[in-house]
C-alpha cells in the first residue's frame, strides 16, 4: 500500500518515516526511465521538503565533469529564464564545492554568500543566490562504497533540517541515486546493444556489396570488347596501375564504361578480395553527400536518428569509386582533400578522427582542368585526383569494335528475353559503323536492346538509328563548344524522342541508362524543363 504524506518531514514518526523509505523504495525500484524517476520525486519529495529546492546529480563516465537528471523546484524557479541552460549543462566535479561534497561521507553545508564572493565558481552559485537562497547542502550519494553524485539542497532558511531529517532526506536521495544509476547503465548497455546491431547492419551491407562484386566479376571483363587500339591502350595503362595503391582518374564521354575500367582495376588490385564502393557525387541532393562520405552520428542534424557509417569506412582496406567526381559542391572538396592526404574522416557531429585504409578511383565526364581555370573545381583536389589519368575513347573513335560489342549485346539480350536472334545483316551493321554515337557504348548496348524486341525473325536488319542533330556530332566545320552543352542538347534530344518522359518504361532515363534522380539533377543544373514539345 502506498504511502500519501501530506505534510512535511518534520511532522514524520520513525514508523512513518520507515514507511516511506518502503513506498519509495518499491516505488524507484519499479522506474524504467529518468521520466519516472522525476515524477516521483516531484510528487513525493516536495512536501516533505518544506519548500526546499534539490537537484540531484550522478558524474559522467569521464569522472571529470556531473550533470542534474532530477529535481523539484518552485515555480518561480522552474520559470526562471536560466533554469533550463543551468540545468543541462555539464559542470566540473572540481570546482570547489561539488568535489567536497563527492568526498565527503555526510552532508556540507555552503554559505551562499560565502559563495558568491568567490572569483572563480560555477554558473549556479549566482543563479541561486538570485532567487534569495542562503545555503546549499551537499549530500554525497554512494552505490557500493563509490560516489557516484550528489544531491543538493537549496533552503531559503539556514539550519532548517534537524540531524534526523537531514539523515532521512539522505537515504530518500540515496535511493533516488541508485535508481538514476541503474537507469543510465541500462541506456548504455541498450545504446552498445543497438551500436552493434548497426554493426551487424554494415556486415550485411558489406556481404551485399560483396555479393554484388562476385556478380560483376566477369562482366567487367567481358564488357570491356574490342580490339582497337583505343580499347588496347585502355587496358595496358589499367595493367600497369591496378598492382598498385595510387589514385586513378578516370575521363570520358557518358556511357563509355568508366564504371566498368574502375571495377576492372580493383579486380586486378590486392584488394580485389575486399570491398568496391561506388558512390555516384550526381545521384545525391547536396546535403546529404556528405553524410554518404563520411557518415555521422546520432543527432548531429534534424533526421539523423541513428549513427551512420560513411562509404569511406565503408571501403576500408578496398577501393572507392567516386562517379561524376565534377559534380562535387566546392565545399565538399576541400573536406575530400583532407581525407586524401591525410587518411583520416570525422563523422558528421562526430568528435572522433577515424583513419582510413582506401584506394580512391575517381570517374568524370568533364575536361577538369577547364573546370579548375573556371573555378568549379579546386586545383589542389584536381592534382591530388590526377596521379594516373586514364582517358577513354568515345565510340566514334572506335569504329572498328562495334561489330564485337553488337555480337555480345546480341548474345546477352536473346538469352535474358527468351528470343532466338542470332545475327545482324551487314547493312545494319554498316548503319552503325557511320552513327557518331552520341551516348557511346551505353546507346549501342540500348539499341540492340530495342532490336530484338523489335525483330521478328532470327536476323536484325533495322535497327532505328535516329538522324544525328547537327550540333551533337563532331565535324570538320563544327564549332567547339562546352562539353555541358553537349549534354544539353542530347538529353533534350532524348527528352524528346520520350515524348518528355523521365521515369519508367520507355523514359529517358532508361534510355540513358541512369538513375531518374540523376537525370532530374542534371536538367535542373543545364536549365532544361520536363515540358517539351
Amino acid at each position: 500500500m502506498e504511502l500519501t504524506h501530506t505534510g512535511s518531514i518534520k511532522d514524520l514518526t520513525i514508523e512513518a518515516e520507515n514507511a516511506l523509505l518502503l513506498s519509495l523504495s518499491r516505488d524507484i525500484t519499479s522506474c524504467r526511465t529518468l521520466a519516472d524517476v522525476q515524477t516521483i520525486v516531484s510528487n513525493r519529495l516536495a512536501s516533505l521538503l518544506r519548500n526546499t529546492e534539490i537537484m540531484v546529480c550522478l558524474n559522467d563516465d569521464n569522472k571529470l565533469t556531473h550533470r542534474c537528471y532530477v529535481h523539484t523546484v518552485s515555480p518561480e524557479t522552474m520559470s526562471h529564464p536560466d533554469f533550463a541552460r543551468g540545468s543541462a549543462m555539464d559542470y566540473f566535479i572540481n570546482d570547489g564545492i561539488y568535489n567536497i561534497i563527492e568526498t565527503s561521507v555526510e552532508p556540507v553545508f555552503f554559505d551562499m554568500c560565502e559563495l558568491v564572493s568567490r572569483t572563480n565558481k560555477p554558473f549556479y552559485v549566482d543563479f541561486w543566490a538570485s532567487l534569495q537562497i542562503v545555503e546549499l547542502i551537499g549530500i554525497p550519494l554512494y552505490l557500493n562504497n563509490e560516489c557516484i553524485g550528489g544531491a543538493a539542497l537549496f533552503p531559503k532558511t539556514k539550519c532548517i533540517f534537524t540531524a534526523r531529517e537531514l539523515k532521512l532526506i539522505q537515504a530518500v536521495c540515496s535511493y533516488v541515486g541508485i535508481a538514476l544509476a541503474n537507469i543510465l547503465a541500462y541506456q548504455k548497455i541498450s545504446s552498445q546493444l543497438d551500436e552493434i546491431d548497426r554493426y551487424k547492419a554494415r556486415l550485411e551491407q558489406e556481404n551485399q556489396y560483396l555479393h554484388e562484386q562476385i556478380r560483376t566479376t566477369t562482366t567487367a571483363y567481358e564488357a570491356m570488347i574490342g580490339a582497337g587500339n583505343g580499347l588496347r591502350e585502355v587496358m595496358k595503362l589499367v595493367s600497369n596501375v591496378a598492382s598498385s595503391d595510387s589514385t586513378v582518374l578516370i575521363q570520358g564521354e557518358t556511357g563509355t564504361g568508366k564504371e566498368l575500367i574502375a571495377r576492372a582495376i580493383h579486380q586486378q588490385s590486392p584488394r580485389k578480395d575486399k570491398m568496391l564502393v561506388r558512390v555516384n557525387c550526381a545521384a545525391l541532393p547536396p546535403s546529404l553527400i556528405e553524410s554518404e562520405l563520411f557518415g555521422h552520428e546520432r543527432g548531429s542534424f534534424t533526421g539523423a536518428l541513428d549513427r551512420r557509417i560513411g562509404k569511406f569506412e565503408l571501403a576500408h582496406q578496398g577501393t572507392l569509386f567516386l562517379d561524376e567526381i565534377g559534380e562535387l559542391l566546392p565545399e565538399l572538396q576541400v573536406k575530400l582533400l583532407r581525407a586524401l592526404q591525410e587518411k583520416e574522416i570525422e563523422r558528421i557531429g562526430g568528435r572522433t578522427v577515424i583513419k582510413t585504409d582506401v584506394r580512391v578511383i575517381a570517374a568524370t565526364n568533364r575536361d577538369l582542368r577547364k573546370e579548375v581555370a573556371a573555378g568549379r573545381f579546386r586545383a589542389d583536389l584536381f592534382y591530388r585526383l590526377n596521379v594516373f589519368p586514364i582517358n577513354l575513347p568515345p565510340l566514334r573513335e572506335r569504329k572498328e569494335d562495334i561489330p564485337q560489342l553488337v555480337g555480345h549485346f546480341l548474345k546477352q539480350f536473346s538469352t535474358k528475353m527468351g528470343r532466338k536472334v542470332t545475327g545482324v545483316s551487314t547493312e545494319a551493321v554498316r548503319e552503325m559503323q557511320t552513327y557518331p554515337w552520341p551516348g557511346n557504348v551505353r546507346e549501342l548496348e540500348h539499341i540492340i536492346e530495342r532490336a530484338v524486341l523489335m525483330t521478328t525473325g532470327d536476323t536484325i536488319t533495322d535497327v532505328h538509328l535516329q538522324p544525328a542533330e547537327p550540333t551533337m556530332h563532331s565535324s570538320n566545320d563544327r564549332p567547339l563548344i562546352p562539353l555541358s552543352e553537349n549534354e544539353k542538347e542530347y538529353i533534350l534530344y532524348v527528352l524528346r524522342k520520350c515524348n518528355g518522359r523521365v521515369r519508367g518504361a520507355g523514359g529517358a532515363a532508361e534510355v540513358l541508362n541512369i538513375p531518374p534522380t540523376t537525370l532530374h539533377s542534371k536538367m535542373k543544373k543545364l536549365g532544361i524543363r520536363k515540358t517539351l514539345s
